[in-house]
């Protein structure tokens, strides 16, 4: 039986439990994960294949525990086990390093860190009180939590940065831009984004805006892009620099409709003559297609207010601030670039 099989389609019971047995426990792999990304067993092995051993002495940890973990990861392909119990890095593993290009580390431990692990665990609570179960957990809000906590603020900041690095290239190409005038970066927090459409664009000048400690790890002052940029801090919800492209990268699902509204509105008074908005999220595809999107909506469901949305629930949030929905745009990646321009 696989995730795909048809609901009608006649499976012994006893296969159909062992089938969903087997699921349940699939909250034990990123886990797993989790502890190799945590003690940087990937960086340990760059010189070559270790033993449990070795790599328990190298990272301080205990090497029959640190060797079940690596079996069970072994299976996913993210290392491999050798005849003589020495474990090596895949293709696929050799991206948990934390010097490697595009490296999925931060990524892997915002993802697992208990700020998002433990709402997700409370996940009934979303559903019987339609809540986040977040604030239940932290006694604060997402956002608000992290203003006060700057370790779990900065393994947040990172992820998402790490988790954007492999994408800001194919969605910058992706994208159609003017060949002169301002790109406002809307909550783009480190800026990789909009460096990525200045690299294409030599004849765009670039503004970031987010909050103070977010603009502190920006990554701009590059000589590729010198003079050709802009940082301002503020609050998205109260208002946003002018510009003839707004771009919202992974911003309109963290939050619900209404404050989507506003954030659109406030886009749409910043917007010149002409001027289009650009949502860089994922587009929920109908049906029971596999898609990304389907997994994080609940992880936003148990840790934020927002939500993963389709096409029409997209237009919907337009037509409420004044917009209209001109295109979707494909991208490589799970991410679509839904275009607004003033109604």
């Amino acid at each position: 039986m696989s995730p795909e099989a048809a609901p009608d389609e006649a499976v012994d019971p006893r296969t159909s439990s062992a089938f969903l047995v087997n699921e349940s426990l699939g909250y034990l792999f990123p886990a797993a994960l989790r502890v190799a990304a945590v003690v940087g067993v990937a960086d340990h092995l760059a010189g070559g294949p270790r033993t449990a051993a070795e790599l328990a002495e190298a990272t301080r940890t205990d090497a029959r525990s640190l060797y079940r973990v690596l079996r069970l990861l072994a299976t996913r392909g993210i290392f491999e086990e050798d005849a003589g119990g020495r474990f090596r890095l895949t293709s696929v593993g050799d991206t948990l390093r934390s010097d490697a290009p595009c490296s999925a580390r931060s990524a892997v431990l915002m993802n697992t860190d208990r700020s998002m692990w433990l709402p997700v665990a409370d996940l009934s609570r979303c559903v019987s009180e339609g809540t986040s179960a977040f604030e239940h957990l932290f006694g604060l809000p997402f956002f608000e939590y992290f203003a006060q906590d700057e370790d779990t603020a900065d393994v947040f900041h990172t992820g998402m940065a790490a988790m954007s690095d492999a994408e800001n290239e194919p969605i910058a190409a992706a994208c159609e831009f003017p060949a002169t005038g301002t790109v406002v970066d809307v909550g783009g927090g480190h800026g990789g984004f909009l460096l990525a459409v200045l690299g294409h664009h030599p004849g765009l000048h670039g503004v970031l805006l987010d909050q103070p400690h977010v603009l502190a790890g920006h990554l701009l002052d590059t000589p590729g892009i010198a003079g050709r940029w802009s940082i301002e801090s503020g609050d998205f919800f109260t208002a946003v620099p002018e510009g003839d492209v707004l771009v919202l990268k992974r911003i309109l699902h963290d939050w619900e409709d209404d404050q989507c509204v506003t954030l659109l509105d406030r886009c749409r008074a910043a917007l010149a003559p002409g001027g289009r908005i650009m949502v860089v999220d994922a587009v929920v595809p109908p049906g029971n297609t596999p898609h990304q999107a389907k997994m994080l909506d609940l992880l936003l469901m148990a840790a934020l207010v927002g939500r993963e949305r389709t096409e029409p629930e997209f237009a919907a949030l337009f037509e409420a601030a004044g917009l209209k929905l001109s295109r979707i745009v494909p991208t490589p990646t799970v991410l679509s670039v839904v275009e607004a321009v003033a109604a």
